[in-house]
């Protein structure tokens, strides 16, 4: 039978190890993405309007954003020079189309007869450049778009190719840096996708790697910690380390890549199945130091602590499967992999342990005997728990009364850059022009004529379309970037000697039919064709505004409708804001019901779970109230800390239940074990306090250990992510400690009827260390 069961054993270990193996090999297949358009909604009619919108236009998103300061003033022919030759050079890199910069912007005049010419904004070859400033600042199209309207700092626009891959975007950055050291600027600043995607890419690299080696590191400790032997080092390691491997080799092999917010899962992958391993073990141990034979030792372990282990991996994976209910492809993608992980920990320590077990020497600490220094520790929290159990509830109460209030501060709202930190260059850049060149929050606005038999070139529905740039740019702040009224406007100054009190859309249509004739046939017709469609019925206003968050952006469109509704615009025009931000903000509209949504599918699954299991609906109330308190103390800490309610704080809430929950079915689920061997009430809780006690401390330490790797990183969603969670799993903890036992006390019906509480506490001898 021993021979039998080895032989099994080994066969089991060596599937796994081959299983592994193959998860291993697809690794390096794994691939990073950073897709800032997958966070918009999906299936959602706006985000399909948008994408319609955008394939109507060139592409608006292929440009490097690059501004030259000089705290002295941009005006200096010397520094003015040297933009322009940085400029020509910036051009000439590979995959460069063109640059754009106030050195080389000319204004152009259109002379009776249709003759056209130009003169250069800035002449370089003068030191009077008072004359040039001052023009310059009169024609309001160039300010905070080239020049910033302090006159300290200008832009450089370098437009490249259309959609370039990932890594001729790395190398055009690279180049652009290593080009900027040949000059003596006192600061270049950057901003474009090609940028935002090198950063993103970049960092996510550093933080995966550094979460996995501090994951191992982690791992190390607490396995040291826990079994101080060295068989208890290594044998968790095929579990732990396999956890990781089967998930990430997974999501390799079917071609997953890793988005922004799944470089975690190493750490979480981690964290759960040291979880899993630590309750396993510590019975396994504790079995064998009670006197037990290692095959009755690891039955008995399997049998006692793996339906609970079992329900615990069902109820965290719910909570992150939970997450499906959010309408954002990364987060559902985080959710499922996830929660697909946590499962997969379950399935490899139920599969493989049992067999190392049984296939390794009994280790030291688990011979009988042996000094067990967590019993007096844990003997001293039981008596602190039930000495002061009648204050220790009105604490409780009062604790989640005070959180409470403060989840009624929380503030619904999100900024574009508000997931990079402060201390992110590309968070200073960002501020940087957000600040000086008129905010850089992107604003979109899709204009199409009602009716099909019309054309764009009516003199009516430009001045209409005037009307709204006029509201944009003056209630609104819009610093508009493109529209056909800017460029209609800018020949009609054009053709009056540059007069600024021309620059607005002509009343005469044969003027009009003028300027649509040379619009159209600039650059070969592609330069209309960036705020025009081909059919002449679609066009854009595009622009950007300060970065004020979703509330006022909300606030403002709503006026902007109003506007529109009292100026009877709609009449002739279907009006439609749209573009990467107002997406960005549709989604924090559905937030709050998907959160919702995701909380009741949480509880209700975990409630149906608890029923099933104890047959009992006190049981279920019970079970519930030590891990709704953690969520109320998360929502309190956000309203009183002043952290906003957005896609990435919003998504801790069910993950943080699913996890927290794990102890309370840990505690039950053994208080069940020990009221089933006879034993009294008081005496169920202290033995499952005693032993389960410690698990959950240690797997809980373990867990904040874990995630709070998360704090070191440099995405704000990630932070906050790795902060939640582990003042949740600290709350989760002490309501465990010191909230379910009193539960259980007081609620949890004692076989014997006649015995009052008191009569109970009587039973503990006066030496708490026994069991």
């Amino acid at each position: 039978m021993e021979k039998k069961l080895k032989i099994i054993s080994y066969f089991v270990i060596a599937t796994i190890l081959i299983i592994t193996g193959f998860f291993a090999f697809q690794l390096p297949k794994s691939t990073l993405n950073y897709n800032f358009e997958e966070f918009f909604p999906a299936q959602d009619k706006e985000t399909d309007f948008f994408f319609n919108h955008r394939a109507l236009f060139e592409s608006d998103n292929d440009f490097i954003l690059i501004a030259v300061e000089r705290e002295e003033g941009i005006f200096d022919q010397t520094f003015l020079k040297e933009v322009n030759a940085y400029a020509k050079e910036l051009g000439a890199l590979p995959n460069v189309q063109f640059t754009r910069d106030i050195t080389n912007e000319k204004e152009t005049f259109i002379y009776s007869g249709g003759m056209t010419g130009e003169r250069p904004y800035i002449h370089l070859d003068s030191t009077q450049f008072n004359e040039d400033s001052l023009h310059i600042y009169k024609n309001r199209e160039l300010v905070n778009t080239l020049v910033n309207a302090k006159g300290d700092g200008l832009t450089i626009f370098l437009r490249h190719k259309d959609y370039l891959s990932k890594k001729k975007s790395e190398q055009l950055v690279t180049d652009v840096k290593a080009l900027t050291k040949n000059y003596d600027f006192e600061n270049v600043r950057m901003a474009g996708r090609s940028v935002g995607q090198l950063f993103y890419i970049n960092t996510m690299v550093t933080e995966m790697s550094t979460y996995v080696a501090m994951s191992i590191l982690l791992v190390i400790v607490f396995l040291i910690i826990s079994f101080r032997s060295l068989w208890g080092l290594l044998v968790p390691q095929i579990v732990i380390v396999g956890s990781m491997i089967w998930i990430v080799g997974f999501m390799a092999l079917i071609g997953k890549p890793i988005s922004i917010l799944l470089i975690v899962l190493p750490s979480i992958m981690f964290v759960v199945a040291m979880s899993d391993v630590i309750h396993l073990i510590s019975k396994y141990l504790e079995l064998l130091r009670s006197g037990r034979e290692k095959l009755d030792a690891i039955k008995t372990a399997f049998k006692e602590i793996g339906m609970a282990t079992f329900l615990t991996s069902i109820t965290t994976s719910i909570g992150f499967f939970s997450l499906l209910f959010v309408n954002v492809i990364p987060i559902q993608d985080f959710g499922l992999y996830t929660g697909i992980g946590v499962l997969m920990a379950f399935v490899l320590t139920y599969t493989t342990l049992p067999f190392l077990f049984y296939v390794t020497k009994v280790p030291a600490v688990g011979k009988k005997g042996n000094k067990n220094f967590w019993k007096p520790i844990m003997s001293k929290i039981f008596l602190i728990t039930i000495k002061n159990r009648k204050i220790i509830p009105w604490i409780g109460i009062v604790v989640t009364a005070v959180f409470a209030y403060g989840a009624t501060l929380i503030v619904v709202n999100n900024y574009i850059m508000d997931d990079v930190s402060k201390e992110s260059t590309v968070k200073q850049d960002f501020d940087y022009f957000d600040s000086k060149f008129g905010g850089v929050r992107p604003f979109e606005l899709a204009i199409s004529l009602k009716d099909s038999t019309e054309s764009i070139w009516n003199v009516d529905r430009l001045k209409e379309m005037e009307k709204l740039e006029n509201y944009l740019s003056n209630e609104y702040e819009v610093n508009i970037n493109t529209s056909l009224v800017q460029y209609v406007s800018i020949l009609h100054r054009a053709s009056h000697a540059g007069n600024t009190d021309y620059f607005a859309v002509p009343d005469s249509k044969q003027d009009l039919t003028k300027y649509k004739r040379m619009l159209k046939i600039a650059n070969q017709g592609k330069f209309i064709r960036s705020v025009l469609d081909s059919s002449e019925h679609f066009t854009r206003i595009n622009g950007g505004v300060p970065d004020w968050g979703n509330i006022k952006a909300t606030e403002e469109n709503k006026k902007f409708y109003d506007f529109i509704k009292n100026e009877g615009l709609d009449e002739h025009l279907n009006i439609q804001i749209t573009g990467t931000a107002h997406l960005l903000d549709r989604n924090m509209s559905y937030m709050s019901s998907s959160l919702v949504e995701g909380l009741i599918f949480a509880v209700l699954v975990v409630s149906l779970l608890m029923g099933l299991l104890y047959k009992s609906f006190r049981m279920l109330i019970i079970s519930i109230i030590p891990n709704v308190i953690p969520l109320i103390v998360i929502a309190g800490v956000m309203g009183y800390f002043g952290i906003n309610l957005k896609i990435t704080t919003a998504i801790v809430f069910t993950i943080s239940f699913g996890i927290a929950i794990d102890d309370t079915i840990h505690f039950l689920s053994n208080f069940k074990l020990e009221l089933k061997k006879g034993k009294s009430k008081i005496y169920a809780i202290k033995s499952t306090f005693m032993g389960t006690g410690k698990a959950i401390v240690l797997t809980s330490a373990i867990l904040v250990g874990g995630f709070s790797m998360l704090l070191l990183s440099s995405f704000m969603g990630t932070f906050y992510m790795g902060l939640m969670i582990c003042i949740t799993l600290i709350v989760a903890v002490l309501s465990d400690l010191f909230i379910l036992p009193l539960l259980l006390l007081y609620f949890y019906p004692d076989p014997n009827k006649k015995k009052t509480i008191d009569n109970l506490i009587e039973e503990i001898p006066s030496n708490s260390h026994t069991n």
